[in-house]
């Protein structure tokens, strides 16, 4: 059995929020299977998983850009050290003329965008190096975002130059892409319908539903019912539209009910931290072929 560290603790405790020693008795009962031991403390407690990788990087900013036609436009995280520096104006200003390099030219990824010249202060890559000396810690181009389209258009949403959606819709008005920009950044979808979540994350889920009403003393006959009760719940909870829009006014509205009403669509999103997922360390790969993205090399 694997040795149980402090810092495997540590880090299962961020993760699920529960005490050290109940995060150290999963990990033991597991022989150090971290993902095991996680599984297992939502099946015993509930606790919600991976707490933590839901939460914003306090070391980074975003940076968007949205052409005047609205056609094209682009998403990019950048990364520095501290929080003092994610304040720097000159910080701020390169993620924006970052993203807006990304939206005029076509980078295939970040290597690309590397090479692209910012106007008049040289590269990106150029720019990034001169930024370094200034602030006096490393900054890096983490990935980006790049959206066109010829049939819809693009809206965006910025909190606090941290949270940052780009959104590629169809149909309504100027405000409602503004307001499922907004509801993205507030609730985090994972993918626009259940069909861009992994199967693996819907397995992973059916099997804790099944082993927590088993723990509850359910009947054996009605587990399997139960599940898929589960399951269908963590889909509208993790899909654009099976969420209910965060501005409904009766509460209950969902985003489809919403896109109907108003005869919308949408064909791509990108969020700003992505989502916790479960295999996936970067961007998953757009939904539709008039996008693309790509990351740095870790």
């Amino acid at each position: 059995m694997a040795e149980i560290t402090a810092s495997m603790v540590k880090e299962l405790r961020e993760a699920t929020g529960l005490g050290m020693m109940e995060c150290k008795k999963a990990l033991t009962e597991t022989g150090g299977d971290f993902k095991a031991a996680e599984e297992l403390l939502r099946i015993k407690s509930g606790a919600k998983a991976s707490k933590a990788s839901s939460r914003v990087t306090a070391e980074g900013v975003v940076g968007i850009f949205i052409g005047m036609d609205g056609k094209t436009g682009a998403l990019v995280e950048v990364n520095c050290e501290t929080d003092f520096v994610a304040k720097n104006e000159d910080l701020l200003a390169f993620a924006r003329n970052v993203a807006q390099a990304a939206a005029q030219h076509t980078p295939a990824d970040v290597a690309a965008l590397s090479a692209v010249a910012l106007p008049g202060s040289g590269t990106v890559e150029e720019t990034r190096q001169a930024l370094i000396m200034k602030l006096g810690e490393n900054i890096a181009v983490r990935r980006f975002a790049r959206y066109a389209t010829a049939a819809g258009k693009l809206s965006s949403y910025l909190h606090g130059n941290k949270i940052g959606v780009l959104l590629n819709y169809a149909g309504g008005d100027d405000l409602l892409g503004k307001d499922l920009a907004m509801h993205i950044a507030a609730s985090k979808p994972k993918s626009i319908d259940a069909s861009g979540v992994s199967a693996d994350e819907v397995a992973t889920e059916r099997r804790i539903a099944t082993e927590k009403a088993r723990e509850a003393g359910k009947p054996e006959a009605m587990l399997e019912k139960i599940a898929e009760g589960s399951v269908q719940k963590f889909l509208k909870e993790v899909t654009l539209l099976g969420q209910v829009f965060v501005k409904a006014e009766d509460g209950k509205q969902t985003i489809e009910q919403l896109l109907k009403s108003k005869g919308a669509s949408v064909a791509a999103f990108q969020l700003s931290p992505p989502p916790p997922r479960k295999v996936s360390r970067g961007w998953p790969h757009p939904t539709n072929a008039s996008c693309s993205s790509s990351r740095a090399r870790p």
